[in-house]
C-alpha cells in the first residue's frame, strides 16, 4: 500500500523522498526492519495472550536433562513469524505482483494447516495431532497450486540472452533478450548451468508442452520435503528459526541478482523478469524470523510450533523455486537435510535389524540427529550455535556457485 501511495506522491506533487520506494534494496531494507520490530512489539503480546490462556507444549519424555523445564513453554509462535512478514509485504510490496501473490497464499495455506494441527495436540490433547496424511495433502495441494501458477501464468518468464553483438557493430556492446516460458532451472558447479525438466522425458514421445508431467510432480516433491525437514528441524531452542533465517538471506541474495537484469548478465545467470520484487518479501520474512528468535533462543520463551514450522519451511522451497534456484536446496538447506537423513538413516537401520536379528539396532542415540547430541550430554544452545555455523557455511558455499563452474 505505501509502495502505490508514494509513487503517487511522487508522480503528482513531487514530495521530496516519495520516489525512494520505488527502489527495491530501499523497501527491502525498510521491511527487514519494520518485519523486525513488529515481530518482538506484537510476539510479547501474542506470548503473553499464550501464556494466559495456557497454550502450552506438552514435551515428550526423552530422557534428556532440563526437558522438564520445557513443559508449558507457550506453542504456536509461528504466528508472530507470519504476522511479522504478512504486515510489512502489504505495506511495501506490489502486491499485484504474481510471487508476492503466490508467497502470501502459501504463507496462509501452510498457516492455518499448522495451525489446526497444534490446536489439535493443545486443545485437544492428542500428542499426534493432525493426521499425517492430511498434512501431506495440504502440502501437495499447494505444490499443485505453485507449479500450475509457475507453468501457467504468463507474468511468470524468463528471459534468455540471445545475441551479443561485436565491436565493429552500429548495436556496440549491446545484449539482446528473448522473454519465454519456460521450466528451466540452474544446476550448480556446471559450466552451462541451466536444465529443462522437459530433459527427463525428452526420450520419451511426451511433447515439450507436457513438461508439467513430470514438473508438477517435482515441484510437490521439494514443497513436501522442505516444509517437513523444517518441521523436524524444530526440536531445541533456535535451531529452526536461526538455521532459517540464513537460508532466507541466501534465496533473498539469489533473487536479487536474478530479478536484476544488470547482475544477472555480469554474473551469466538466468534473468527472471519481476522476481526480484520478492526480495521484499524475503527480507520481511527474515525479519520475523529474527524477531522469533529473539524469544526462541534458549532458554526460549515461546516454541514455533507446527505453525510456524511448515510454513517457514514450505516458503523457502516455494521461494527457491521461483529463482530457479531448488537444486541448490540441498546446500542451501543443508542442516533440514541432515536432520531428515538422519530419521530416515535411524529408522531403515532399525528396520533392517529388527528383520535379520530379531532386534532393532540404532545408529543414533536419538533422531533428529540434534537429540543424539543431547543424549551425549552437549548442551542444547552449543548444539544450536554449531548447527547455525555450518548453515552459514553452507550458505556461502551456495552463494559461490554463482561463479564456481
Amino acid at each position: 500500500m505505501l509502495y502505490y501511495l508514494f509513487n503517487f506522491l511522487e508522480d503528482n506533487y513531487q514530495i521530496p523522498g516519495a520516489g525512494l520506494f520505488q527502489y527495491i534494496s530501499f523497501r527491502a531494507a525498510f521491511a527487514l526492519i519494520f518485519s523486525l520490530i513488529i515481530s518482538i512489539f506484537f510476539g510479547r503480546k501474542i506470548i503473553k495472550i499464550l501464556t494466559i490462556n495456557k497454550i502450552g507444549e506438552k514435551v515428550r519424555i526423552l530422557g534428556i536433562s532440563d526437558e522438564s523445564k520445557k513443559n508449558g513453554t507457550p506453542s504456536m509462535g509461528g504466528i508472530i513469524i507470519i504476522i511479522g512478514t504478512i504486515v510489512p509485504v502489504l505495506l511495501l510490496s506490489k502486491f499485484n505482483n504474481i510471487y508476492i501473490i503466490l508467497l502470501i497464499f502459501t504463507t496462509l495455506w501452510m498457516g492455518i494447516i499448522g495451525f489446526i494441527d497444534d490446536y489439535i495436540k493443545i486443545f485437544k490433547n492428542n500428542k499426534k495431532g493432525l493426521k499425517g496424511g492430511f498434512k501431506v495433502i495440504g502440502q501437495i495441494m499447494l505444490g499443485i497450486v505453485i507449479s500450475l501458477t509457475i507453468y501457467f501464468h504468463p507474468d511468470i518468464t524468463i528471459k534468455q540472452k540471445i545475441s551479443e553483438f561485436s565491436k565493429s557493430s552500429k548495436f556496440q556492446n549491446k545484449t539482446f533478450y528473448q522473454e519465454e516460458k519456460s521450466t528451466k532451472t540452474t544446476i550448480p558447479l556446471v559450466k552451462d548451468n541451466e536444465f529443462d525438466y522437459y530433459y527427463l522425458i525428452e526420450w520419451s514421445s511426451i511433447p515439450k508442452s507436457m513438461t508439467w508431467v513430470i514438473f508438477i510432480p517435482m515441484v510437490i516433491f521439494i514443497v513436501t520435503a522442505v516444509s517437513n525437514g523444517a518441521n523436524l528441524t524444530d526440536g531445541i531452542d533456535g535451531l529452526a528459526a536461526g538455521s532459517s533465517a540464513i537460508m532466507a538471506i541466501t534465496l533473498g541474495i539469489f533473487a536479487w541478482v536474478s530479478g536484476n537484469i544488470i547482475f544477472s548478465d555480469y554474473l551469466n545467470i538466468m534473468y527472471i523478469p519481476n522476481v526480484g520484487e520478492i526480495t521484499v518479501f524475503i527480507a520481511s520474512f527474515t525479519g520475523g524470523l529474527i524477531g522469533f528468535l529473539w524469544f526462541n533462543t534458549y532458554p526460549a520463551s515461546v516454541f514455533m510450533g507446527d505453525t510456524g514450522s511448515l510454513t517457514v519451511g514450505a516458503l523457502i522451497s516455494v521461494i527457491a523455486i521461483m529463482v530457479r534456484k531448488e537444486l541448490l536446496l540441498p546446500i542451501i538447506c543443508g542442516i533440514y537435510l541432515i536432520e531428515v537423513l538422519s530419521v530416515l538413516i535411524q529408522v531403515f537401520y532399525f528396520k533392517y535389524t529388527r528383520k535379520k536379528k530379531g532386534v532393532g539396532e540404532r545408529i543414533f542415540l536419538m533422531s533428529p540427529i540434534h537429540h543424539h547430541y543431547q543424549k551425549k550430554g552437549i548442551h542444547e544452545s552449543k548444539i544450536t550455535n554449531r548447527f547455525l555455523i555450518i548453515g552459514v557455511l553452507l550458505s556461502v558455499l551456495a552463494i559461490l556457485t554463482l561463479k564456481i563452474r
